[in-house]
């Protein structure tokens, strides 16, 4: 299993949390595919919202992905990366969602490319795995030795509010 960016990671989550929320309790597909068709058609006319949730939304029913190793491999890196060869990894299927691939690769290059990596993270939830932020994870190297107690104040920061300018009798 692959680490990806956390940012990748969290937008994978966040696209998971919106097509639930929009797809609502109970399921209306109809509504949902609604929304789809709406967003498709505004990406497709070289428009639409520059969002990576937006868009991630609007490719992730009908994107395709012709290399799953290279995605992975692409979702390492957030900021940096080629969009060139992450549009090379996928392609749409339909004439609407084509030219809306198409347009998005003029339109908006690089957030085209994280909306990308994240539909395709979102798809395929087995093959990566999230870094763990927990309190606990991020505690286990911590052995306490502090430099500083919680309850006192450093000459540091006490001289900052000393309007005086004295060094405390010193």
């Amino acid at each position: 299993m692959i680490r990806v960016h956390p940012e990748f990671a969290y937008q994978s989550r966040e696209l998971g949390g919106q097509i639930e929320g929009i797809l609502g309790d109970p399921p209306n597909r109809k509504n949902y595919q609604s929304v789809v068709s709406a967003l498709v058609g505004e990406y497709a006319s070289g428009g639409g919202i520059e969002d990576l949730n937006m868009l991630s939304f609007a490719l992730v029913d009908h994107i395709v992905f012709n290399n799953p190793k290279g995605l992975l491999a692409a979702s390492e890196d957030y900021d940096m990366g080629e969009p060139g060869p992450v549009f090379a990894m996928a392609s749409c299927a339909g004439a609407e969602a084509a030219k809306m691939y198409a347009a998005i690769a003029d339109s908006f290059p690089e957030l085209a490319r994280q909306a990308i990596i994240t539909a395709f993270l979102y798809k395929n939830p087995r093959l990566w795995d999230d870094e763990d932020q927990s309190l606990e994870q991020l505690g286990v190297n911590d052995d306490g030795d502090d430099r500083h107690d919680d309850d006192d104040v450093t000459d540091e920061f006490a001289q900052m509010f000393d309007q005086d300018g004295d060094d405390n009798g010193r």
